[in-house]
């Protein structure tokens, strides 16, 4: 009882999902740690799917200035209340993400946003993809992760549609 109580622990340390969610997918993996980890991760790609469709009008504004004051980024992220923009996730995903932003350069936010004729001069368009746009970038502290999986991780934890609108990138002499 004592271990399933640690890992209960643990799993809701580093997956930030309720206890009643951790417990039951500690349940459904029979103990499995790992296995009740992507579980958990799942749904919180299935909830996000459920939830895009919904209008997100409150958000934050963004704006990291690099060390030097060479490189500065301005992020706009939207969510559906401003309750949910004021949280501590939120927040700390949005200063994660404008600083991948300051170190990646990503041009483009999401891959429908690169225009073809850019697209068809590249030789490896799926390489050209995921180093070019925001949303498929491996995250710079956590390279097993892409920016998109931080954002569907966010979704669960706060529980309402979040998108990355926009953002810019300004780089001394660029």
């Amino acid at each position: 009882m004592a271990n399933l109580v640690e890992d209960i622990r643990q799993l809701r340390e580093e997956t930030s999902c309720g206890v009643i969610d951790c417990k039951k997918a500690l349940e459904e993996a029979k103990g499995d740690f790992k296995t009740a980890k992507d579980l958990l991760r799942k749904r919180g790609l299935e909830m996000a799917a459920k939830k895009s469709d919904r209008v997100a009008k409150e958000g934050r504004v963004e704006a990291y200035i690099h060390t030097g004051n060479k490189i500065g980024v301005i992020l706009e992220v939207t969510c559906e209340t401003d309750f949910s923009a004021r949280s501590e996730d939120f927040i700390q995903f949005t200063k994660n993400v404008a600083m991948h932003i300051a170190a990646v350069a990503p041009k483009y936010l999401k891959k429908e946003d690169v225009p073809a004729d850019v697209l068809d001069k590249e030789s490896d368009k799926d390489a050209f993809l995921k180093s070019n746009c925001l949303l498929l970038q491996a995250y710079v502290r956590e390279p097993s992760k892409t920016i998109s999986d931080l954002l569907n991780e966010l979704i669960a934890k706060i529980g309402e549609n979040t998108q990355i609108s926009r953002f810019s990138r300004f780089k001394i002499g660029e």
